[in-house]
């Protein structure tokens, strides 16, 4: 029997929260029920990282074990089904550009999982595996939630002493983003840009033109999402109107649909993209994305480890993506159960260059985090 045959494959839900004051301001209520269902959540968005995850360890005949991470909330029986249909495959006969999972919120982590052995066996880092690096450290954004100015302005300034060249904050239509912008201006200068993101909440080009009247251009980066994705005329209009860039974000495990970006390439409805989702398919975006000329960043559900790794690998191995991405993990979450951190300098998250993820499963953590949930098979 082939070494490279998958003999065993474990899953292992976990549940990582978030540190204490790393979301919304005490006293800024997030009520907006149907926002936190439709990004699977929990009761309201600062439940996110309540949500569980599944760990995955994908073990071949020969030994070797590769991890992956799925997006939260996943569900357990789509899990369960790949890996019955991984069970017995040869990681180095399988198509890994259109691997046999169906469901977005759990295709990566198989891939990842895939990935990693791959290079363990090959001798080379995942971005090698996706044709090669661009870079060998990924700018990289500080993030919150919703704040009152003065805390906006502190966590822009603690991540500008960080080293982050951006920040970048949640909002609704309830946050005045004006006084948010005047009052990092007023603590730190020129010293940080930031992207304000929406997440759809701003409803219409009115409300969006609205909350933007009078904020500080000259601090932003750019914004993210202010409408919903359909209104792709509305997009191209504020791109047009603001004055700053706008910029979407194409999430596959939200849309399942990679070519939801043609119609915004097709109206040129925006200057730069925001992507996450499986390897392949996000380089594939990315490429979209050099070829009309536009930039792009690797985006995430505020992850772990894992899954942070695994987009620093497709970042550097992505020529467009040259905006800092959100691989921000250790700002918000207790533990990302990996025993070696994601080292940052200077803002910049250091791309691994052991062999295949070049990181390695916390088993102390996970015990930890595990909510007693599990699943098992071998070939």
């Amino acid at each position: 029997m082939s070494a490279t045959i998958i003999r065993s494959i474990r899953a292992t839900e976990v549940i990582v929260p978030a540190k204490p004051g790393s979301l919304n301001s005490e006293n800024v209520l997030d009520k907006d029920a149907a926002f936190a269902q439709r990004h699977l959540t929990g009761a309201s968005w600062t439940e996110f990282a309540n949500q569980p995850k599944w760990i995955l360890e994908i073990t071949l005949q020969n030994g070797l074990t590769g991890i992956g991470e799925t997006y939260r909330s996943a569900s357990k029986d789509l899990v369960y089904q790949a890996m019955v249909e991984f069970a017995g495959m040869d990681v180095l006969k399988m198509n890994w550009r259109a691997l046999p999972v169906g469901d977005q919120r759990i295709y990566e982590a198989f891939e990842t999982a895939v990935l990693d052995l791959g290079g363990r066996l090959l001798k080379a880092p995942i971005y090698q595996l996706l044709g090669g690096g661009f870079r060998t450290a990924v700018d990289c954004n500080g993030w919150t939630g919703r704040r009152t100015p003065e805390d906006a302005a502190q966590k822009a300034f603690e991540a500008m002493e960080k080293g982050h060249k951006v920040f970048k904050f949640k909002c609704s239509d309830e946050d005045p983003v004006r006084l948010w912008t005047e009052a990092i201006r007023q603590r730190c200068g020129d010293g940080i840009k930031i992207i304000l993101d929406p997440n759809q909440r701003w409803n219409d080009v009115d409300t969006t033109l609205r909350l933007m009247e009078g904020v500080d251009s000259g601090i932003m980066l750019g914004l993210e999402d202010p409408i919903p994705h359909a209104n792709v005329e509305g997009y191209r209009y504020l791109k047009e109107k603001l004055g700053i860039a706008l910029y979407r974000h194409i999430s596959l495990p939200y849309t399942q649909d990679i070519t939801d970006m043609i119609r915004f390439v097709r109206a040129d409805a925006a200057d730069g993209y925001n992507f996450n989702g499986g390897a392949y398919n996000c380089l594939l975006l990315a490429g979209v994305a050099g070829l009309e000329g536009k930039s792009c960043w690797r985006g995430s559900e505020v992850d772990l480890g894992i899954s942070e790794t695994m987009g620093l690998h497709i970042a550097a191995a992505s020529a467009s993506c040259t905006i800092p991405s959100d691989i921000f993990g250790e700002l918000v979450r207790e533990d990302d159960l990996i025993t070696s951190p994601i080292r940052f300098e200077h803002g910049a998250a250091i791309v691994p260059q052991g062999y295949g993820l070049g990181v390695e499963l916390d088993r102390e953590k996970l015990k930890k985090y595990k909510t007693g949930q599990h699943l098992y098979i071998t070939a």
